[in-house]
Formats: structure tokens, C-alpha cells, sequence
């Protein structure tokens, strides 16, 4: 059962938007490969904020993929890719259908 989540909000520079994308799409292989990891979304909010949803059923799940390969990949290209540093935060799931 999901009970915890991350929420992680990336903006990309000007210009970068589309790499951002195409960086975060590429990544859901490595998510899928992540067995902590029970859902795992990408999110474009507006033309240059995109986010990452994923949700877990325990501590070790989301600790295994903070410190996991999206994650490694993610701080590799930040200042290449993203205007201010990822705002990754930790969430409870109150209620989940």
C-alpha cells in the first residue's frame, strides 16, 4: 500500500525546456527497474515547470530512490538543464484510489 510520495518541481532554463522533457521522459525505464518505487509520474505544469510524482510503500522504497539512478542523473545535468536547484519534497498519502 502507497503511503508515502516525493514531489519533486524542475524549472528549466530558456531554451532548455524541451531537453528537460525529453530528460525526464527518459527516465521512467529507470524507474520501472526501481522496486521500491510503486507509481512514478512525469509532469509538465507550464511550458518551462515540470514536476516528478512517485509514491511508496515505505521509508526504504523512497530513501533506495532518492539515492538511486534518476536521482543521480537529475543533479548530473541540473545546472545544464534547470534555472534553480530541483525542490524535491517528502509527502504523506492521506487517501489513495
Amino acid at each position: 500500500m502507497e503511503k508515502l510520495a516525493l514531489l519533486a518541481r524542475l524549472e528549466a532554463k530558456a531554451g532548455k525546456e524541451q531537453q528537460v522533457a525529453d530528460f525526464i521522459k527518459s527516465a521512467l525505464p529507470l524507474a520501472e527497474a526501481e522496486p521500491g518505487t510503486i507509481r512514478w509520474y512525469a509532469l509538465q505544469i507550464s511550458p518551462s515547470t515540470f514536476g516528478i510524482f512517485d509514491t511508496f510503500a515505505d521509508e526504504a522504497g523512497r530513501d533506495a530512490h532518492l539515492g538511486g539512478e534518476i536521482a543521480k542523473a537529475l543533479m548530473a545535468h541540473a545546472d545544464e538543464l534547470l534555472a534553480t536547484p530541483p525542490v524535491i519534497e517528502k509527502v504523506a498519502l492521506l487517501a489513495v484510489k
